[in-house]
């Protein structure tokens, strides 16, 4: 393979990963935990969105429970996001490979 060609793959692989970056941007995902009493939204890159609670899991005493869900419920949601992420990132980049790229 020529140098010149490798380098036009390298410049076209690098396009299509700044899209689809900006296409996690604001592509979303969706996690719950507590049977639905906690949801999180996240987009694909990572940043949090949204949190809702029920209100009805909102009793003082059982705070602990709340914030466990709730992390719960994070890490799931950015976990999913991370996993598109990647698939994404790997259509990408399929069949390039040189050192420093993903």
């Amino acid at each position: 393979m020529s140098l010149g060609k490798l380098m036009k793959q390298a410049a076209k692989a690098q396009q299509q990963m700044a899209l689809i970056q900006a296409e996690l941007a604001v592509r979303t995902v969706e996690a719950t935990s507590g049977g639905g009493a906690v949801k999180v939204v996240a987009t694909c890159d990572g940043t949090i969105k949204s949190i809702k609670i029920d209100p009805q899991a909102l009793n003082p005493s059982d705070a602990q429970v709340v914030e466990d869900m709730v992390l719960i419920a994070v890490n799931q949601a950015l976990n999913q996001g991370k996993e598109i992420s990647n698939t994404e990132m790997g259509k990408a980049t399929a069949g390039f490979s040189l050192p420093g790229m993903m």
